[in-house]
């Protein structure tokens, strides 16, 4: 396992500074409700949450851009919402961190996607979801490239972050990828199933346990297993990174060289892992940006997810807290 200072995760953190990095994928508005639990419904066995207070977040591809900006990089969202108060709230918080929403496309054929958590004593209790999975069409792909195309040239990264809700579609992310390639630009992918294949030729690709043994369809049982899986995964993308996230195991790195590092994991309290792996592809790309090396960046990109995974709720990772959890 790769061990990294304090003093160098600082001087990364400084070089990521302003940094410009495009995150294209599915937008959805998180929204929490917080409340106590002091007796069961005697409609049915279900606890009463009595409301005490309620919050609207940036959530998926939106709470990537979210991390990015936290730790002083210029995200550039591209991706899109409904002409409705949810996506109204989604730019509203956009604009409040001060990033560009240039990119955001309001789509009256679909809803804002929503995810709504109900929280008694801190702890999760339902979670209600609003959304439409129906892949775009390519006229509405165009018009996201074209975004793509207008931010200019001097990007350092894109993420391409799929949530399986349909703005990730093999048209979208093959001229992505192209468009990346032609210009020497990192790509970072945080897959889902239904494109797992197409993601090829990029820098990393991020899928977690279930993701990798869905596709491939084996099971993970063991690290002779991970080992096969991220070597097949490297040959049948041509990619030069894949780091396979474990849960509680931590995460797996393989290289294009041949070279393969074990990232354990950091959390010390589990709080809510809601979140986590948008903390973690945001570091991992926010990092390298900055000039980290594949492997350092996987270091701290699983420092960020432990912190952020010990607090209830999503939260972005800040410097300061990724550098309390370096120094710990």
């Amino acid at each position: 396992m790769h061990t990294i200072s304090e003093q160098r995760t600082a001087t990364l953190l400084r070089q990521a500074t302003g940094k410009r990095i495009a995150v294209i994928g599915d937008i959805m508005l998180d929204r929490y409700f917080w409340g106590t639990v002091q007796r069961i419904s005697p409609e049915a066995p279900v606890p009463v949450v009595d409301i005490e207070r309620e919050s609207a977040h940036l959530g998926g591809a939106s709470n990537v851009a979210a991390n990015l900006q936290s730790l002083g990089a210029e995200p550039f969202m591209l991706g899109l919402i409904g002409e409705d108060s949810s996506g109204n709230t989604v730019l509203d918080l956009l604009r409040a961190s001060g990033m560009n929403t240039g990119g955001i496309i309001a789509d009256t054929a679909r809803p804002t996607t929503v995810k709504t958590r109900v929280l008694g004593n801190n702890q999760h209790i339902t979670r209600l979801d609003r959304e439409l999975k129906t892949p775009i069409e390519n006229a509405v792909a165009e018009r996201l490239l074209g975004a793509l195309e207008a931010s200019g040239e001097n990007l350092s990264g894109i993420i391409l972050e799929d949530y399986n809700k349909g703005v990730i579609t093999p048209f979208l992310l093959q001229n992505v990828i192209a468009f990346a390639r032609e210009r020497s630009i990192p790509i970072f992918v945080d897959p889902k199933l239904a494109n797992f294949f197409e993601y090829r030729f990029v820098t990393l690709f991020k899928p977690n346990k279930k993701e990798t043994q869905d596709a491939l369809g084996i099971a993970l049982l063991s690290d002779a297993d991970v080992l096969k899986a991220g070597q097949t995964l490297l040959e049948r993308l041509q990619c030069e990174n894949v780091l396979i996230t474990l849960g509680a195991r931590g995460m797996m790195l393989f290289e294009k060289s041949g070279a393969v590092s074990s990232v354990n994991t950091k959390a010390r309290h589990v709080a809510d892992v809601s979140g986590a792996g948008d903390t973690t592809i945001a570091t991992l790309a926010a990092m390298v940006a900055a000039g980290a090396s594949i492997v350092e960046a996987s270091a701290l990109a699983n420092y960020a997810a432990g912190a952020v995974c010990e607090e209830p709720g999503i939260v972005a990772i800040a410097p300061e807290r990724l550098l309390e959890a370096v120094r710990e």
